[in-house]
């Protein structure tokens, strides 16, 4: 039992953590919304809520986080897809 708790504990003071980043390339949309060409990594982060109605406040804006980092909130209403698509 203790053996299993330090084996644990070990591993996870050993385990790094993961470093990744995402890129949205050409003609990318998050609920029917055009988000191409937009990176976000550690420092710079991206949040998106999508309503079914109008949001309270709809838009983009940057907030700062405790540790340094950026994080894009968008509020979006979702939009219908067109009949030819």
């Amino acid at each position: 039992m203790i053996r299993t708790l330090l084996l644990c504990t070990a591993l996870a003071a050993f385990a790094a953590p993961a470093d990744a980043e995402v890129r949205f390339g050409k003609n990318v949309r998050i609920g029917g919304h055009d988000v191409s060409n937009q990176t976000f990594n550690a420092k710079k982060r991206g949040k998106y809520v999508i309503h079914e109605n109008q949001p309270k406040a709809p838009g983009c804006v940057w907030k700062k986080n405790r540790d340094g980092s950026k994080t894009k909130v968008c509020h979006l209403k979702r939009k219908e897809r067109s009949a030819n698509r």
